[in-house]
């Protein structure tokens, strides 16, 4: 564990900027700074919320396991963001409903459940900071929901190919990713890849897909 760095107050906590000299000395009292690896769980689903995460670097994909073992990715939290599923835990002293594991090697600032409850009673500018985190990540969680439930599959695959083509076309991905990215099984997933594949749209390798016409996957994300 460490401290907040000056250069961390002002990247990441800009928003207490306005709450005065008392807020930014409890902030450096009570916030630790962590670092976790790839692959390590920041919470089982069960587990107690004993403190919220803010990230400072890295990835943090957050998801769900059905019954029949499939997954499907809520969303991730990145730079300068957090989980709305922790603040609804601390707040209503729940059991975390999910599974959050680091995708990418993270660095974060830690706030115990206790402090970030006491100082949303206290200062506005806490209040203000979670109930903006839980409106936004709401609409993610509802905007994944409603592909879920509305979108064909083929669509969303197409459209999540055309994304993670706009950095390059090799993307380092499996068929079971895809599956747990979207909620979908494997082998509906290698379905419509190999059809892809034939239209000429990718190219499929162990381990990976190379986007040939993203022009082309980005009408068919269009498709309802």
């Amino acid at each position: 564990m460490a401290e907040l760095t000056p250069s961390d107050i002002q990247t990441y906590f800009a928003f207490l900027q306005g709450g005065g000299r008392q807020v930014e000395a409890e902030l450096r009292r009570h916030v630790v700074v962590t670092q976790l690896p790839a692959g390590a769980f920041v919470f089982w689903e069960g587990d107690t919320c004993a403190q919220l995460a803010i990230v400072l670097s890295g990835t943090v994909r957050v998801y769900k396991v059905g019954e029949n073992g499939r997954e499907i990715t809520l969303y991730r939290i990145e730079e300068n963001e957090s989980c709305i599923l922790t603040a609804s835990c601390i707040l209503s002293h729940v059991e975390f409903p999910a599974f959050a594991v680091v995708e990418k090697e993270v660095r974060a600032a830690l706030i115990p459940a206790p402090i970030l409850h006491d100082w949303m009673e206290r200062y506005d500018v806490w209040r203000e900071y979670v109930f903006q985190l839980m409106s936004k990540r709401l609409a993610d969680v509802i905007a994944t929901v409603e592909e879920i439930a509305f979108r064909r599959v083929d669509s969303r695959i197409a459209e999540l190919l055309a994304d993670r083509a706009k950095q390059q076309a090799h993307i380092p991905i499996t068929h079971q990713e895809i599956a747990y990215e979207l909620g979908s099984a494997r082998e509906v997933v290698s379905r419509i890849l190999k059809d892809f594949e034939r239209e000429g749209l990718i190219a499929l390798a162990r381990g990976s897909v190379t986007v040939q016409n993203r022009p082309a996957l980005l009408e068919k994300a269009k498709s309802p």
